[in-house]
């Protein structure tokens, strides 16, 4: 048995979250571009269980921009499992969700006349996309094409056909937020959006309505929505649940949708009201930079450490008492206090809480190497403003980030190159290092240890700025780069007691 609105009625109400028959008389409110599991994990996510408690009361038409059929959506009147695995306050946590917040996939290639169609609708009241970073870009082109090949003209097509359709009247504009994970990426959005209604000379009429009625948001989504299991999980899982779902998806309890807005925009996303994890402000920068410090730095300060102990996956680092104490103490005592960024001890210590219990997701299995993907840029953009504002404000060593810059370094040093890869070897291990500066390592790893450590530290045409003008950071990493080489990643774990912490 297919997961369908007709077998509903069969499913085991004991085992799931289910739809009520009202919620698929509602009207289609947003229009969503992008069919990925993030959105349907996160943002459809809030949808759906602000209609269950008769909060929001619209559903979500779709549009998919890339080639291939809806089959998978239509044979299941768009409806899918969400299973959500993991931890919340140290407890475990099992919710099996249909989710009803899609009305229909519209592909944008075979049926772009109904997303005009939808443009012209009274009850349109949001667009949300998520079309990856690269959706984001201007591409100068004539939104009278059935479709427009960029997302940005998609978006500016939908916008001059609710202009006509109403006549630019007041009240008649959309909410317009960008999922995409780059930073301001709905002013970005806005931007190329303007740029293309000079392009098309859509006039200043439109362009005064675009301004006065439209509000396009900034947003952060920060939820781990993995997709569809591996195929031992999804038979066991449709075996407990009882049917098969094409579309079932896996997702973590932690969830959160930080939008950038005021008390218009809050008023239009009612669905807010039905979860603590959508949260609606005028600056949304504190969770951006929670986020992006004390989860994503975390995860770059500690990847080449796991993957150098020999730990394939975040999880299993948290079975490790070494690894687990260095991520809790790395966050407690310097990512934490060094968040460039106003913001309260409590609310690093609640955040660095739920990324312990993150990590921790026995249903998750994140590996280790594939988080030193584009090693380099990740500790730059991650972990350098932490370590220059910790010199800033304490005017010592960080030793935890000392380590886990000393691992980057020993990750990256290059052991050979083959058809225009490099790849590093450690403990007889060989590994591919993905990421674009592998080249510059190639040339630095020549070097003699202690020549590799300074002078990529010193360089700065590389960091933009001399960590060597950081007192004692490079002779630091030096002493861990040297212990890691000579005594292995284990004797530098242990290292890090409170009494080695002051001997810099």
């Amino acid at each position: 048995m297919i997961l369908s609105r007709e077998n509903l009625n069969a499913l085991s109400a004991s085992k799931l979250t289910l739809p009520t028959t009202q919620i698929f008389e509602l009207p289609e409110k947003v229009l969503q571009f992008g069919t990925g599991v993030l959105l349907r994990g996160l943002p459809d996510y809030f949808i759906d269980k602000a209609n269950r408690q008769g909060i929001f009361n619209g559903r979500v038409a779709v549009v998919k921009s890339t080639s291939g059929a809806t089959t998978e959506f239509d044979q299941q009147d768009s409806l899918y499992t969400l299973c959500v695995r993991g931890l919340e306050n140290g407890m475990p946590v099992t919710e099996n969700i249909v989710s009803s917040a899609i009305s229909r996939v519209i592909s944008a290639t075979e049926d772009w006349l109904s997303v005009l169609d939808i443009a012209q609708s009274a009850a349109l009241k949001i667009i949300v996309s998520n079309t990856t970073e690269v959706g984001i870009q201007l591409v100068n082109e004539s939104i009278a094409q059935q479709p427009p090949v960029s997302f940005p003209a998609k978006v500016l097509a939908v916008l001059y056909e609710r202009f006509k359709a109403f006549g630019g009247a007041k009240d008649s504009g959309l909410v317009i937020i960008a999922t995409e994970l780059i930073p301001d990426n709905g002013a970005k959005l806005k931007q190329i959006v303007l740029e293309l209604t000079n392009f098309n000379a859509l006039g200043n009429d439109f362009i005064n309505w675009l301004h006065a009625e439209n509000t396009f948001c900034n947003s952060l989504v920060d939820r781990i929505v993995p997709g569809k299991p591996d195929a031992a999980t999804l038979a066991n899982l449709q075996a407990e649940l009882g049917y098969t779902d094409h579309l079932l998806s896996m997702a973590e309890p932690y969830r959160l949708w930080a939008i950038e807005g005021d008390e218009k925009v809050a008023k239009t996303l009612a669905f807010a009201e039905a979860d603590a994890g959508l949260i609606i402000a005028n600056d949304i920068e504190i969770y951006r930079e929670l986020k992006v410090r004390l989860l994503n730095g975390t995860h770059t300060l500690s990847s080449g450490i796991a993957f150098l102990a020999g730990i394939d996956t975040v999880k299993h680092a948290m079975d490790n008492e070494l690894l687990s104490s260095y991520i809790e103490e790395v966050m407690a005592a310097e990512i934490g206090p060094a968040i460039p960024y106003t913001v309260s001890e409590a609310a690093t210590s609640a955040f660095a809480s739920s990324v312990k219990d993150r990590f921790a997701n026995p249903a998750i299995r994140h590996l280790w190497l594939n988080i030193t993907f584009q090693y380099s840029m990740k500790m730059k953009i991650r972990i350098l403003p932490l370590l220059l504002n910790y010199y800033q404000l304490f005017n010592r060593v960080p030793a935890y980030m000392a380590l886990g810059f000393a691992a980057y370094l020993r990750f990256m040093q290059v052991d050979k190159q083959e058809n225009g890869q490099f790849y590093g070897l450690f403990d007889n291990t060989s590994y591919l290092i993905t990421d674009d500066n592998a080249a510059y390592f190639a040339e630095q790893s020549k070097k003699e240890p202690h020549a590799y450590v300074k002078d990529v530290l010193s360089d700065t045409h590389f960091w933009g700025t001399s960590l060597s003008d950081l007192p004692g950071f490079v002779e630091a990493v030096g002493l861990k780069y040297e212990l890691i080489a000579q005594e292995g990643i284990d004797v530098a774990l242990a290292e890090l007691t409170p009494l080695k912490l002051n001997s810099f």
